[in-house]
């Protein structure tokens, strides 16, 4: 579970419907990588309140990760019957109901790092390879995948040792629209108040 949580507090994107474009280079995707890292162990360092670290966390995975292609993608074939401004509603509350849901973590990484092992080009964009140290853990595997299909280089995708942690979301997603019976106003809402 504090793999998951790791994955999640650092960017926490995943595959969307169409392929993105090639990042800029394999330098500039390290470089975010360790940007994004960088700035989480700012907040994590920080002593602030947990809800201030998770409305910092927010404004991490917002300025970090292509957001409106990692909610197309959580909200999966259900996105083609929502409206423009059901989708805007969608990225918004998930962008909070990620920073809610992982960001109360964020204490439990005090002291980790982010280590670059490997970037490399894959179809079109770059992916990152990482080992993660936590305390009191076994290093593990994060690779990052980073494009500038927006006009600049954002995480698009990450795994963990394997598992895509967007894709957990998705399923979760796809459960909450069908609990509300089909729904995505309904599940709009209920996205909102789940902490």
């Amino acid at each position: 579970m504090k793999r998951r949580i790791f994955l999640a507090l650092t960017g926490a994107t995943a595959l969307a419907p169409a392929l993105p474009a090639f990042a800029g280079s394999g330098a500039r995707a390290e470089e975010l990588v360790n940007t994004v890292v960088n700035d989480i162990n700012e907040v994590i360092a920080s002593g602030r309140s947990e809800n201030a670290m998770i409305a910092d966390f927010e404004r991490i995975f917002a300025r970090y990760s292509d957001t409106s292609y990692i909610a197309a993608y959580a909200m999966g074939a259900d996105g083609r019957r929502a409206t423009a401004a059901q989708k805007r509603a969608f990225s918004d509350a998930f962008q909070g109901y990620m920073a809610r849901k992982y960001g109360r973590r964020f204490r439990e990484f005090i002291g980790g790092r982010l280590e670059v092992r490997n970037v490399r080009k894959v179809k079109n964009w770059y992916e990152v390879e990482t080992t993660a140290f936590l305390r009191g853990e076994a290093p593990f595997a994060v690779t990052f995948h980073v494009s500038d299909r927006s006009g600049r280089d954002l995480f698009f995708n990450m795994f963990i040792e394997g598992i895509n942690l967007l894709l957990t979301e998705r399923t979760e997603i796809g459960a909450l629209i069908d609990r509300n019976g089909g729904d995505i106003d309904a599940m709009i809402n209920d996205l909102k108040r789940i902490s």
